[in-house]
């Protein structure tokens, strides 16, 4: 029997990890690699590929740029030809184009939203037909962002993206459930390359880097960040038969904290017979149904004084 630290056992299973040749998809296929899976390593890069099929143990690599029907084939194609199978798909793979709105151009917006969204779907697609076929069920790991929950300065496109993934999870576990395919979106927090091009956490993380000690208690646990390997516990989960039961939800983790994220859902209702003016909505906001806005943004971290 396979099995990682965490007591998991994914013998047997076969996973295609999106964006895995660095970063958290290089975490996350280690980890399912760890916890006795077969994978298919994805990167852009031929280069990054090799490096990362050589510290993953018994995987295979398809140098590709996530997005196209193409790719999300040859992703498929390639589990079935070296595994016979295909049981996992985590959509990890994803981009950058920070503008504030009024300075992002269309090639900024579409990139990303190529990328992760239209990648996500075309590869779960691929996905879930092949799993369909194979008739004995299948997990769909869509891996999305506070950014996308809460909205970031500058990223337009990404949290866009990434609130669109969250919509497809809970889209699709409806469609797939039937065939026994769970699907979860991921919100995972973590210190990485693309972590750092967001303000409210590059200055921690540099700091960390720059002094080489560990993240501070408070940051791992009242901010959730903490190391690329601190997200990995929740991708072996959704990835094995013990999460069989789990499904259309958004799972946050980073550091030391695990948490669901609530669906959107109204807040506060108030009726007016006939319906709403404009000056009846003016009159009654303040101290009616917008008493108590939401907020947005991600909050920048905050040590303790």
């Amino acid at each position: 029997m396979s099995m990682d630290l965490n007591g998991i056992d994914l013998g047997g299973r076969v996973a295609v990890v999106t964006g895995s040749g660095r970063g958290l998809g290089l975490a996350y296929a280690k980890a399912l690699a760890a916890a006795g899976a077969s994978v298919v390593i994805n990167d852009v890069d031929p280069a990054v590929v090799d490096a990362a099929v050589a510290e993953v143990p018994g995987s295979v690599g398809v140098a590709a740029a996530v997005g196209s029907a193409e790719t999300a084939d040859r992703l498929v194609g390639a589990a079935v030809d070296a595994f016979g199978r295909l049981d996992v798909l985590i959509t990890n793979a994803g981009i950058l184009r920070d503008r504030v709105l009024w300075k992002m151009s269309d090639e900024d917006f579409d990139a990303v939203i190529g990328v992760h969204l239209r990648g996500t779907f075309t590869c779960a697609r691929a996905a879930a037909i092949r799993m369909r076929e194979q008739g004995d069920g299948g997990r769909l790991i869509l891996i999305s962002s506070p950014a996308g929950q809460r909205g970031n300065f500058g990223q337009t496109n990404y949290a866009a993206a990434k609130a669109g993934i969250a919509a497809m999870a809970r889209t699709w576990a409806l469609e797939l459930g039937r065939a026994g395919i769970t699907v979860n979106a991921v919100v995972p927090v973590a210190a990485t390359e693309m972590t750092k091009t967001i303000p409210a956490f590059a200055p921690v993380i540099e700091e960390a880097e720059r002094t080489g000690a560990p993240f501070p208690a408070w940051l791992r646990r009242d901010e959730g960040l903490g190391t690329v390997e601190d997200v990995t516990g929740l991708i072996v989960f959704l990835a094995s038969e013990a999460s069989k039961g789990v499904t259309g939800q958004a799972i946050g983790i980073g550091g030391d904290r695990l948490a669901l994220w609530s669906h959107p859902a109204e807040k506060n209702v108030a009726f007016a017979d006939g319906g709403w003016s404009a000056a009846a909505i003016a009159d009654s906001w303040a101290t009616g149904v917008g008493a108590t806005p939401e907020t947005y943004g991600i909050p920048a971290p905050k040590a303790p004084q």
